[in-house]
């Protein structure tokens, strides 16, 4: 599609461009293209990492177009300043929607938050700011972007994993789905192990090679064979050392596969313990690596476990995360600028890549809110984000056990969305009143709204009409709620009814949960309730 990209600029305050970046808007770390080609990029036909995911790739709304706001550099992050500076421009430029895959590694208060703060800017403008609700799960209160103003999306699995084959010479076959093996190996090769291969030129021993630590190993015993190292390892010293192939355990991945420098097995340590026994019971142990295939993933979709959960850490009665989107194993445009692995000696390039984040579901919830809007241009940022969370698919409690603090309101829904029925709207004048009644002083309530605004108004977190309703229990079993009244009879479109929610809950369970629907027989506007076990 010509003329996608009708705006580029870039921030960066202070200092020089780093190493390896450009002194431009171009993308030089893959990230925002990836993030992008999510939200709008175009059909592309045949798209795939090296043949893996082959398929046709599209965007949310591949008919949208994109302005570029580079904030984020390889040597400091993405600066307050910058972001703040990109959401005033943004704001003016007068685009739909912000997709903001960025977030904090703590949580910060709403008036010291650059990004809650820009979001409250764009909010008042009419724009809906989409943000990654965080990686840093399943810790609870683990969430970190979490304003009422915006839209916090967790990362949930799709229905296709990847499986690697490890095949020994006994014939024995083990598969694990962490690497994502990009190369061919048609023969099998000798298997052998990093402890038994130490550089003692070098001053080493078997000690410090089974862990495959740099100039440890004895390049001249490595070369064309497969190499067992001890822990996990991003293969470069085996990649240096001229191995054909790596077998190692998976330590931490959070089960998102992602590709190496050369063929690797990323086994689990059951596994492993298996692949040891094999080579220590012949002097002439070999071994093939294949190639990684896609499978169906029928469980899907899980919310991942580096996935943000909530409850809120600022505000305990606002759900957080708002919705879940696809965000594990994404495959998406990438940049020819950065070599695939970041693995010195691995020059390969690559123009689609799959990876894993709320960074990548995030631009799953931009391109729907950008779907919606096409339908409803006049509506507010809390009237799309309304149509986003009480419309989504419920997700399996079995599953995901953190239930509504892992997912929110649900799985994202886009095609529902752009007709919800009744949505929950709300303006800044509301979100005022709110952070008037959480007891925020004159001076950071300034800092949010950057008016003079004062409080004249105090309105408890109850009184927000968001989609969406959270409180705290003490003992005794039981979630009761009323709502008052029980029907609401609309006679015109856009007309503005009211009602009272009162929900009571106790119990020995750590949540329970359940849900307000409004049902007319043609629309059902679920929103989430929730009680969960407050601290002693």
């Amino acid at each position: 599609m010509e003329g996608k990209i009708i705006g580029a600029r870039y921030y960066h305050i202070g200092g020089s461009i780093p190493l390896g970046e450009f002194e431009s808007a171009r993308d030089a770390q893959g990230h925002g293209t990836h993030t992008a080609s999510t939200a709008t990029g175009g059909v592309v036909d045949d798209a795939s990492l090296f043949g893996i995911a082959s398929g046709t790739a599209r965007g949310g709304v591949p008919s949208a177009r994109i302005a570029v706001y580079k904030i984020c550099w390889a040597d400091n992050g993405c600066k307050s300043a910058d972001i703040l500076a990109a959401f005033d421009d943004a704001i003016v430029d007068g685009v739909d929607i912000i997709s903001l895959s960025l977030g904090a590694s703590l949580f910060t208060d709403y008036f010291e938050d650059p990004i809650a703060i820009g979001a409250f800017h764009s909010m008042k403008n009419g724009i809906l700011t989409s943000n990654s609700a965080g990686n840093f799960g399943p810790d609870p209160a683990s969430v970190t972007n979490f304003s009422p103003w915006a839209l916090s999306v967790a990362a949930s699995t799709i229905d296709r994993n990847f499986l690697t084959k490890l095949v020994l010479g006994d014939n024995h076959v083990y598969q694990d789905s962490i690497s994502l093996n990009t190369f061919e190996m048609k023969d099998m090769l000798p298997l052998i192990n990093a402890a038994d291969v130490p550089n003692k030129a070098g001053g080493f021993t078997g000690t410090e090679s089974r862990f495959c630590f740099a100039d440890s190993l004895d390049v001249s015993l490595i070369r064309g064979k497969i190499l067992y190292c001890e822990g996990f390892s991003h293969g470069w010293t085996p990649l240096a050392a001229g191995a054909a192939g790596l077998v190692i355990v998976d330590e931490g991945s959070s089960g998102c596969a992602f590709p190496f420098p050369l063929p690797t097995s990323c086994l689990d340590a059951s596994n492993i313990t298996k692949v040891l026994q094999y080579m220590n019971s012949t002097r002439k142990a070999t071994a093939k690596i294949e190639g990684t295939i896609a499978v169906e993933e029928e469980s899907a979709p899980i919310v991942a476990s580096f996935s943000a959960r909530g409850p809120n850490p600022i505000t305990s009665d606002i759900l957080s995360p708002d919705i879940t989107a696809p965000g594990v194993e994404i495959l998406a445009a990438w940049t020819e600028a950065k070599t695939l692995t970041d693995v010195p000696g691995n020059k390969r390039v690559a123009k689609y890549k799959i990876i894993s984040g709320t960074s990548m579901s995030c631009p799953h919830a931009s391109g729907a809110a950008a779907y919606v809007k096409s339908f409803h241009p006049t509506w507010s940022p809390a009237a799309i984000k309304s149509a986003l969370m009480t419309t989504t698919i419920p997700m399996n409690v079995k599953t995901n056990t953190d239930l509504e603090f892992a997912y929110g309101a649900g799985h994202l829904n886009p095609v529902k969305a752009a007709n919800p029925g009744l949505v929950y709207d709300a303006g800044a004048a509301d979100y005022i009143k709110f952070l008037c009644g959480q007891g925020y002083s004159t001076e950071n309530l300034r800092l949010i709204t950057g008016e003079n605004t004062t409080c004249t108004t105090n309105e408890t977190v109850w009184d927000l009409n968001i989609p969406s309703f959270t409180l705290s229990m003490t003992a005794s079993p039981g979630l009761t709620v009323k709502v008052e009244p029980s029907v609401l009879t609309f006679k015109s479109v856009g007309q503005k009814l009211t009602f009272t929610v009162t929900a009571t809950a106790a119990g020995n369970e750590r949540i329970l949960s359940g849900s307000l629907v409004w049902d007319d027989g043609g629309f059902q506007v679920r929103s989430p309730i929730v009680a969960y076990a407050s601290k002693p």
